[in-house]
């Protein structure tokens, strides 16, 4: 199995934000959270469309596998 084709492992980083308790945080707090977690969303974005362009390219050099 490709890495990329298994489950993400419970306990990551993201699970452990979705479960997170968001009451103690006022709003000011909140909204820091918010422009933080965006930042990481493009972040990832970036890396995500690189991986692309260079599987791509490599797809395009030797063939892309079935």
């Amino acid at each position: 199995m490709d890495p990329e084709d298994r489950p993400r492992p419970r306990g990551d980083a993201a699970d452990r934000l979705a479960t997170e308790d968001l009451d103690p945080y006022s709003q000011d707090e909140l909204t820091a959270r918010i422009a933080q977690l965006e930042a990481e969303i493009a972040r990832v974005t970036r890396h995500r469309d690189a991986a692309a362009a260079h599987r791509a390219a490599a797809d395009a050099l030797f063939g892309k596998k079935d």
